[in-house]
């Protein structure tokens, strides 16, 4: 099946006509996600990211739903209650970007036109870029001075912690240009924003950071069966909905995608490693390849805390960044 834009938004609207019709208590219900933009297909795979609003706080607050191997719906379910303040949206950096670009597809009280407009008016200012960029870089530091106070630990909660750090810390770069950054695309997408506020060189950072500087493509390679088994021997958990059974696909042909020869293929070591660490913290004991792996990019153990003075100095420089991006947009 050839996947295309046109499919995959005709396939959203069929499912929200039909939930519209049995639940009442839905408000709103808005598009975002890779669908709003030019390619939402990777590796011939995409997901469609809803957004459900209800009048109460609804269970469960996500879904996974199969349309076809290659295609899910990601469907967020929220109560009305997080929109209440449109400043408050407007600032949240994750929140307010997707308020600011989303497709409405549903919305018969305009609910989400009056909370858009109020979010869209001067969501551009220079100052209100910047403190919502600035939250992410707070963040990232934050981590690094917790693993000041506590050593991070040898297994993969230390190394999902040092891996939220490293998100934060690009996405404070990131919200500068545009919105947050996904995770299949995460460093394709840093690439470009790097380059936007004239810093290029942050990418090449964050793949030190990463231990992936020098890492051969076969070796890359090499990890994805142990991965793949680690990904389909996980039950179905509350807490890993976006590692769901149904989601295999959507990570796997991405991975398969970038793992070509190429200057792209280290792209591909940030899902890779965003979604094994997930696999493993949720594992008793983390498999031996997993830590294998962790430890040939020097992200376990005593190689994890080596790396929090290259983080310490990637911050500064994110921190400078920020600065500079400031005055010259005299914010």
């Amino acid at each position: 099946m050839r996947i295309t834009s046109e499919i995959l938004l005709r396939l959203a609207n069929d499912f929200i006509a039909q939930r519209t019709r049995t639940q009442r208590d839905i408000l709103a219900v808005y598009l975002h996600g890779s669908l709003l933009g030019d390619s939402p297909v990777l590796g011939g795979a995409a997901d469609i990211d809803l957004f459900f609003i209800h009048i109460d706080q609804p269970k469960p607050q996500r879904e996974i739903v199969r349309i076809t191997d290659d295609i899910h719906l990601d469907v967020a379910h929220q109560g009305r209650d997080i929109y209440r303040h449109t400043r408050d949206v407007r600032m949240h950096p994750w929140l307010g970007p997707v308020i600011y670009g989303c497709k409405i597809l549903y919305d018969p009280q305009h609910f989400l036109d009056f909370i858009q407009a109020g979010v869209r008016d001067q969501f551009n200012r220079p100052d209100n870029i910047l403190g919502r960029a600035r939250q992410q870089a707070q963040r990232a530091r934050q981590t690094w001075l917790d693993f000041q106070l506590k050593a991070p630990g040898p297994g993969p909660q230390g190394l999902s912690e040092y891996l939220q750090a490293l998100e934060a810390a690009a996405n404070a770069v990131a919200l500068l240009s545009g919105p947050p950054l996904t995770e299949r695309r995460f460093l394709l997408q840093f690439a470009e924003r790097a380059q936007a506020v004239n810093h290029p060189g942050l990418l090449a950072g964050i793949l030190g950071l990463l231990g992936g500087g020098n890492l051969p493509l076969e070796q890359l390679r090499s990890w994805l069966p142990a991965w793949q088994t680690a990904y389909q021997g996980q039950p179905v958990n509350p807490g890993l909905e976006h590692l769901h059974p149904h989601r295999l696909n959507y990570y796997l042909r991405a991975l398969e995608n970038m793992l070509v020869s190429g200057a792209a293929f280290q792209m591909a070591l940030w899902p890779l490693a965003t979604t094994w660490t997930a696999l493993a913290l949720h594992s008793a004991p983390a498999s031996a390849v997993w830590q294998e792996f962790a430890a040939a990019l020097g992200l376990v153990g005593d190689g994890l805390a080596g790396r929090l003075a290259a983080l310490d100095a990637y911050l500064d420089t994110v921190d400078e960044t920020l600065e500079t991006w400031g005055r010259e947009k005299g914010a």
